[in-house]
């Protein structure tokens, strides 16, 4: 049976000496997370009249293209950031975040173009990931944030930039607490990001 890891310093310990002792003999298979189902939109979720969007997949630092889940302990040492040995997510962060900014800010009524698909004038909005990770504030509690930053074009000029943050406490101190906490941020974000877009000028 799978369990679920709960990171401390103790079960560092543990690991360690298991591995030198030649106690683990296989390796359980990893447990594979995603940000579950799109929940339903809610009223207050709906953006105003926007035009087509092109999304740009998200980009960030290279730890982010993986598809390790990575914590940090807060109360240890924040500096580190730890991959999860057992548990990953089924995509890489980058990915799983692109595809859920998308599915929202389509969700709320706008048309989500591709690239290929838009003619040179529809406006572009680039999206820069700079923290995705699960933050232990003690060994019990812990909370999912995501930063980034979004950056809006039309015409090939850059038109705004702004930088979106949120935190979600985890409801279990385990890699599943934290997935659903970082969907859930993931989501927040999406909330704000299509609320900005709605206070652009709009395009002539």
């Amino acid at each position: 049976m799978n369990k679920q890891f709960k990171p401390s310093l103790a079960a560092f310990s543990v690991v360690a000496c298991a591995l030198l002792a030649g106690c683990a003999s296989k390796s359980p298979a990893p447990t594979l997370y995603d940000f579950g189902p799109v929940p339903p939109a809610t009223t207050s979720g709906v953006a105003p009249p926007l035009p087509a969007l092109v999304i740009a997949d998200a980009t960030g630092p290279s730890w982010l293209d993986s598809q390790s889940m990575y914590y940090r302990l807060l109360y240890a040492d924040a500096q580190q950031s730890r991959p999860y040995a057992f548990n990953h997510w089924n995509a890489t962060p980058l990915q799983l975040l692109s595809a859920r900014l998308k599915s929202r800010i389509a969700q709320s009524g706008v048309k989500v173009l591709s690239a290929t698909d838009a003619a040179a004038s529809t406006t572009l909005v680039r999206i820069e990931v700079e923290d995705f990770s699960q933050n232990f504030e003690s060994e019990s509690h812990s909370s999912g944030q995501i930063t980034l930053r979004a950056s809006v074009f039309r015409e090939h000029r850059l038109l705004d930039q702004k930088t979106f943050a949120h935190n979600t406490a985890a409801a279990s101190a385990d890699a599943l607490g934290g997935a659903r906490a970082l969907a859930a941020s993931s989501d927040a974000i999406a909330s704000d990001l299509i609320g900005w877009l709605g206070s652009l000028p709009a395009q002539k």
